[in-house]
């Protein structure tokens, strides 16, 4: 069951310019109030690049991917906006979720990140760099089952170090199935449609350079059958239409976040609902 919720009480006040990505400071802060047995998922609304926020009872944080090159302030804001103080883990997907030396070391520190997530190739690049001591660095592998938050289980369908490849798997919340997927290359699809993923709540497309036009097959999106689709910004131009015809044809419903901004989704033993706080208002 779902509910499909606009979060209006957050734009007032709200003094940012309409296509801004960045919350203003004036903006309250969001207050999910997740108790035992919740759990929520946020895809935040940067003007470039991927960052999801899975939220747990507790204040437990992870963070999935940084967004874009020069994103790192909207990040931040979005962060304090969701009232994130530490961060108990950085799980990067792929190199694109991989910030130059400084901002990295800058993120650490500002959240206390305990452990950065990863694959086998970005490790070896991680653990060449001058990162703190008692920070942790794993990588997770095709298989991996780990659990990241209370109820909250991570499965890697599919760990790539090649070309278009990183890190793809599911969120298992009770009977709740959020697919996060990262890689777009032929033989991670090959390896996807050979496992049973249909009955997907969620699934978080790639996010591909322009240059990619058809990145997911038909035989794909229907062994997800996902019930909601999002993308984050810029995908949905790079997307052709038959992509878009293959998602409607499954009867998902997408959201984008250059058009509906930040999306989250709370998620109860038995239900979730999407609230939506748009990039701005004049």
């Amino acid at each position: 069951m779902r509910i499909v919720l606009i979060l209006l009480s957050l734009l007032i006040p709200f003094s940012i310019m309409a296509g801004a990505a960045a919350p203003a400071s004036s903006v309250e802060k969001v207050k999910l109030n997740i108790k035992d047995n919740e759990m929520a998922v946020t895809f935040l609304g940067l003007s470039d690049g991927d960052a999801t926020l899975i939220q747990g009872p507790n204040a437990e944080n992870i963070l999935v991917n940084t967004g874009g090159v020069d994103t790192i302030v909207e990040l931040e804001g979005w962060l304090d906006l969701y009232n994130v103080k530490k961060l108990k883990a950085l799980i990067l997907t792929n190199e694109m979720g991989l910030l130059s030396e400084k901002p990295l070391k800058k993120l650490i520190s500002k959240y206390k990140i305990q452990e950065i997530i990863t694959t086998s190739k970005l490790k070896t690049q991680l653990v060449s760099r001058f990162l703190p001591a008692n920070l942790k660095v794993t990588n997770w592998n095709t298989g991996t089952k780990a659990v990241i938050l209370p109820e909250v289980t991570a499965v890697v369908q599919y760990a790539g170090n090649n070309q278009n490849e990183g890190l793809d798997f599911m969120l298992e919340f009770f009977n709740h199935r959020i697919f996060l997927m990262s890689s777009f290359s032929d033989q991670a699809e090959k390896a996807l449609l050979s496992k049973k993923l249909d009955a997907v709540n969620i699934f978080k497309l790639p996010n591909f350079p322009k240059e990619v036009e058809d990145a997911i097959s038909k035989s794909l999106i229907q062994n997800l059958n996902p019930e909601i689709s999002v993308m984050f910004a810029g995908t949905e131009q790079q997307l052709n239409a038959d992509v878009l015809d293959d998602l409607h044809e499954a009867w998902s419903e997408i959201y984008y976040t250059k058009k509906h901004g930040t999306i989250t989704i709370k998620f109860t033993e038995t239900k979730y609902e999407v609230i939506t706080i748009p990039s701005g208002v004049e």
